[in-house]
């Protein structure tokens, strides 16, 4: 069944979520907690300059809005969640079709649709919630957008706001000071690791000059993420990806570095998504034998247009799966066609189902690591969170996780002191890695805190 029609088709999305949480544990979630009736809602927006045109899938980005939504309950409890909008990522085709700006205000209402379907409803937990209403937003997008099949992706990047706020009035509600106790039963051991150090992915996007990947090698980092699937024809694409990595692999083939076993800085590529068969891939993949590059690569994440539905187990490489994750059903349907490493992205599809897809990986042995959105510095820390929780990835022993805001906001040095541990040594990369010490995992990364700033955003 096409992935799109299953999502407007609330009666099958809601059964095939309660069979796959059956499949996973015997225990459904805790419906002991307080019940939580929901009065209120506001959002607010901010729009944030990127540096230089941010390129993948085909397309590039100039900005990107920061969202903030908030719940009251009756007891007087608020949930402040804050989002990162990338409809780019969410789909391209809304991405090409509408003004940079008017495709991010068709995201903005989107949200807001969704926080005043939250408004008067009641919920134990967020992921119940947000499972409830899923379908209904999925039909107010594809009105919105003119699209019947607007990606459901759309959907979960629209929804991050809404699901951080629900977490948080949550957590409020409940007196959870910690993601292991924010966690639901069924899905807490895939959240039972306490990392020391996660390895930050130093993003190199098509046009980044190749001075900065030198510069970016000086300074440590030692896991570097390709953009791949350059915009044109599949052959265009091609020539130019295998032309890039050439380029990039000569500048790092000979790197050292003391953060892994072998010594070497270790490569993974991003397609997002744009390669259309196996064939064109198995091209990229010989070439990258061919000069060498492939014992240097980690992982290639999300190759194919979504369509696509070739085993890759014969590939020789790990495969993971990112965007084509929609739902529980995916992550199986994945593991099934040889995908061996889980992209999780808290901060772009939900927290709610980020945790769902965790548990299905680990308990098949799936690592994972924690991809970017571009998101400003406390949802980096919603994604840190996630990441020190996971089991170390294969060959670096560590967690491991992308962050890019650094190098792409205009405004990063003042959008870092809105954060509520401004200036704490976890929030900062030293020699490509964040060392997280015994106050991040007591104030769990400051998650829990709110930004006096972006709650202002709600009085102006």
């Amino acid at each position: 069944m096409d992935r799109r029609l299953f999502i407007k088709n609330s009666a099958v999305l809601l059964g095939a979520v309660g069979m796959m949480r059956q499949d996973l544990h015997p225990l459904m979630i805790d419906r002991n907690m307080n019940l939580i009736n929901i009065t209120s809602c506001d959002s607010n927006f901010e729009r944030e300059k990127l540096r230089i045109p941010f390129g993948f899938k085909g397309g590039y980005l100039t900005e990107l809005w920061q969202v903030v939504s908030q719940l009251k309950s009756e007891r007087g409890n608020v949930g402040l969640g804050l989002g990162t909008q990338s409809v780019l990522y969410g789909d391209a085709n809304v991405f090409e079709q509408n003004s940079e700006a008017g495709g991010n205000a068709l995201m903005y209402v989107l949200a807001n649709k969704a926080l005043h379907m939250l408004t008067g409803r009641s919920f134990s937990n967020p992921i119940d919630l947000l499972d409830s209403i899923l379908p209904q937003v999925y039909e107010e997008a594809q009105r919105l957008t003119g699209r019947g099949d607007v990606n459901i992706n759309f959907v979960y990047n629209a929804l991050i706001s809404v699901d951080n706020a629900l977490w948080m009035l949550y957590a409020k509600e409940n007196n959870v000071r910690k993601l292991s106790e924010l966690v639901p039963h069924p899905y807490k051991e895939a959240f039972a690791y306490r990392q020391s150090k996660i390895a930050v992915m130093f993003q190199i996007s098509y046009d980044m000059p190749l001075s900065d990947i030198r510069a970016a090698a000086a300074q440590g980092y030692f896991v570097f993420k390709i953009k791949t699937g350059f915009p044109g024809t599949q052959e265009e694409m091609l020539k130019k990806d295998m032309h890039r990595l050439k380029e990039i692999h000569y500048i790092l083939k000979d790197v050292h570095t003391t953060q892994t076993e072998s010594g070497r800085v270790y490569y993974t590529m991003d397609a997002n998504g744009r390669y259309e068969s196996k064939e064109h891939l198995q091209k990229y993949l010989d070439y990258m034998r061919e000069i060498g590059a492939f014992e240097y690569t980690l992982l290639y994440e999300e190759p194919f247009v979504e369509a696509n539905q070739d085993d890759v187990s014969d590939l020789g490489l790990m495969i993971a799966a990112d965007e084509s994750i929609h739902t529980e059903e995916d992550a199986y349907r994945k593991i099934q066609l040889g995908y061996s490493a889980f992209v999780l992205k808290g901060i772009a599809k939900t927290l709610s189902m980020t945790v769902k897809i965790a548990a299905i990986a680990h308990a098949h042995g799936i690592p994972c690591l924690c991809a970017d959105l571009t998101v400003n510095p406390i949802l980096i820390d919603w994604n840190k969170m996630v990441a020190a929780s996971m089991q170390p990835f294969p060959k670096i022993n560590m967690g491991m996780m992308e962050t890019n805001g650094d190098m792409n906001y205009v405004n990063w040095a003042t959008m870092r002191s809105r954060h509520p541990f401004y200036g704490a040594p976890w929030t900062m990369v030293t020699q490509g890695v964040f060392h997280l010490d015994a106050q991040f995992y007591e104030v769990s990364g400051g998650i829990f805190e709110q930004s006096d700033y972006y709650q202002n955003l709600l009085h102006q």
